[in-house]
């Protein structure tokens, strides 16, 4: 099983590598994503990766201001030399277990609507998550925000 270890300035290199080859968003944006958390600004953040060389995934989550264990997961993202084999669901299982021990009641993710997102929404849907909200035309006109929901502690 991999294991996966906190983010760390020598990662940022590769972590910008997945970013370019998952085509999520510019890579040169992770340098200010990140800045915060690896300056200790953001010590309730979580930047996490897998400790394969060089890391194959990167995976960012906070908790949701004013509220009472909640977080959301802002970002996963798998390399596509790795993807398929199972590495993201073990990862969201691990991130599930620790934030579940550190008393996180529940876990959100959004995600956009558009075709291109299909296999993103489905690796959700796998993974025990539930379809919360729908909000159109969020990204831009035609491109919905879908809001995931999984209850992470037996009594929520």
């Amino acid at each position: 099983m991999t294991d996966f270890r906190s983010v760390t300035p020598d990662d940022l290199p590769a972590l910008k590598a997945i970013i370019s080859a998952t085509d999520l968003f510019p890579a040169d944006m992770l340098d200010d994503m990140i800045a915060g958390f690896l300056s200790g600004q953001e010590p309730y953040s979580r930047w996490m990766t897998d400790t394969a060389t060089p890391p194959r995934l990167v995976a960012y989550c906070a908790p949701e201001p004013m509220t009472e264990g909640t977080h959301n997961l802002y970002l996963i993202a798998v390399h596509p030399d790795a993807q398929g084999a199972g590495l993201g669901a073990r990862f969201l299982a691990y991130l599930e277990e620790t934030l579940a021990d550190a008393g996180t009641r529940i876990l959100l993710v959004e995600t956009s609507g558009t075709a291109e997102f299909t296999r993103t929404r489905e690796f959700y849907d796998k993974n025990g998550y539930e379809r919360e909200a729908r909000i159109r035309d969020f990204y831009q006109s035609g491109d919905d925000k879908i809001i995931f929901r999984k209850a992470l502690k037996d009594s929520v």
